[in-house]
């Protein structure tokens, strides 16, 4: 299922974006948000494949929304505001709804959800406990899981640093299905944006962490605290 959030400061159109949510199979609505705010809460509590959202909306706009996530999920833009559509697809929209629209054009947007949903999830795939299989740039490499230095998210994309390697690799793929596929015992997310190779660290802070070839990256706080029990964990004591 694609674990979805709807967001539109209208109530009528948010009730109705619930239904055509709920009359596609795949699709598994999370929240209901009337803002960007409470989509927002809703996304710290929960791990989202998709956002449908309103452009047009006070405090904080949609594109303004998606723009401000660290990695944005994959994203239906929905607006009565044409001159949006170009703004829409600068930051990676798979569709665009104008409003109003009925349930087919919706059932169209949805199948381009799911065909990059599937795109995403299928990018990587172990092959033992040492290596993993990236697609990259029409490509698949073989990665040695030992020599990937942190993992870092970029919209849709990750790119993963690995030791040796000038050039960073390049995948469309979610921080949630990365995580998945490499040994938690080994690697930790440690901000919405990194996950680290703990085999890599050389310093560490409350606050900060600086890897083995001086990369230094920020601990988020909602990661801080289990951080912080693994460096504990690792003192020795007399």
């Amino acid at each position: 299922m694609i674990k979805c959030i709807a967001i539109d400061d209208e109530p009528l159109a948010l009730k109705q974006l619930a239904s055509y949510i709920s009359k596609v199979p795949y699709l598994e609505l999370v929240a209901s948000c009337k803002s960007a705010a409470e989509a927002k809460d809703a996304m710290k509590s929960n791990n989202i494949d998709a956002i449908f959202v309103d452009i047009n909306m006070p405090d904080m706009n949609g594109l303004d929304f998606v723009k401000s996530l660290s990695q944005a999920p994959i994203i239906v833009f929905t607006t009565a505001y044409s001159e949006y559509a170009v703004d829409g697809y600068k930051v990676n929209a798979v569709d665009y709804l104008m409003k109003p629209f009925g349930l087919e054009e919706f059932k169209d947007a949805a199948a381009k959800v799911k065909k990059q949903h599937e795109l995403m999830n299928a990018a990587v795939s172990a092959i033992d406990d040492d290596s993993i299989f990236i697609k990259t740039e029409y490509k698949i490499v073989r990665v040695d899981i030992a020599k990937i230095t942190y993992v870092e998210a970029m919209s849709e994309y990750l790119r993963i640093h690995v030791e040796g390697q000038q050039k960073s690799i390049v995948v469309l793929l979610s921080m949630k299905k990365m995580e998945e596929r490499l040994p938690s015992n080994k690697f930790m997310r440690i901000h919405r944006s990194h996950i680290i190779n703990l085999k890599k660290i050389k310093e560490a802070t409350k606050n900060h962490v600086m890897l083995e070839d001086g990369t230094e990256l920020p601990i988020g706080d909602l990661y801080k605290e289990n951080f912080l029990a693994y460096i504990n964990s690792k003192f020795m004591s007399k």
